[in-house]
């Protein structure tokens, strides 16, 4: 199969569900390897899809504790083009913002206002998920109904960026959504399929119980996908598409 920059694309949000699943571990860093060849191969319609990869890469250094490798690869991600200053004030980040070739190669990184809004954005939207994720499944412990419930997620932002490292973050928060969504159904499935068995074999499984659970679940299952909805990103009026450096090194606090 001839490789374009869409299978590419959802080659890489592929890896970083592994990623988000197994950990960097379990998953190991051949499959981003691979990615940068191909997308490299591909001449500059494939760039942006290098910088993914190195960023990822860059990363996984950093929580191994890989300083040199991890500068390695996120200066290499900034050559082709990344420039997401949120994710490089993430905590996993933080311990190379004293390293001058850290500095160096955040200096030359360049990004519009509007692109930042983004950017902001989505990297808030991943933490509510989490904690979202989290809730459900303190939400459901004791529930003995045998629905299922999703993880209802925001509409990703639709506009044209101006820069092409919104497009990587853009699959983070989709491999995000996806990872989360997966954990939550196989924890819900498990859940359902036992009350199952024991509405069958079981004369003293409480019905009437299970209905007002159900009932209740709905209810909680409605105001999340309300909530998601009204998450939705929306362009901040004006907001300028000029290139310009990015914020000042630590001066952005990663959303919480």
């Amino acid at each position: 199969m001839v490789d374009t920059v869409n299978s590419l694309a959802v080659r890489f949000h592929e890896q970083l569900v592994a990623l988000l699943t197994h950990g960097p571990t379990g998953v190991g860093t051949a499959g981003f390897h691979d990615l940068i060849a191909r997308a490299t191969a591909l001449g500059p319609d494939g760039t942006w899809l290098v910088a993914a990869g190195q960023v990822s890469l860059g990363v996984m250094a950093c929580v191994h504790g890989q300083r040199d490798q991890a500068v390695f690869h996120l200066d290499a991600a900034v050559t082709a083009g990344y420039n997401d200053c949120v994710t490089l004030h993430a905590a996993p980040i933080r311990p190379l913002h004293g390293d001058p070739r850290f500095r160096a190669l955040y200096q030359r990184m360049r990004i519009t206002a509007a692109d930042l809004d983004e950017f902001l954005w989505l990297h808030q939207e991943m933490q509510i998920m989490s904690r979202e994720a989290q809730q459900v499944s303190v939400d459901n412990i004791g529930r003995l109904d045998t629905g299922v419930s999703l993880l209802p997620q925001a509409p990703m932002p639709t506009r044209e960026p101006n820069t092409p490292g919104v497009l990587i973050t853009r699959i983070d928060l989709a491999a995000t959504q996806t990872a989360l969504q997966q954990a939550v159904i196989k924890a819900e499935f498990q859940r359902s399929s036992g009350n199952t068995s024991l509405s069958l074999i079981d004369d003293t499984w409480d019905y009437p119980h299970a209905q007002r659970d159900a009932w209740h679940a709905d209810e909680l299952d409605s105001r999340r996908l309300r909530a998601a909805e009204s998450r939705a990103f929306v362009e901040r009026p004006g907001a300028g598409t000029t290139l310009v450096p990015c914020p000042p090194l630590g001066s952005i606090t990663y959303p919480a």
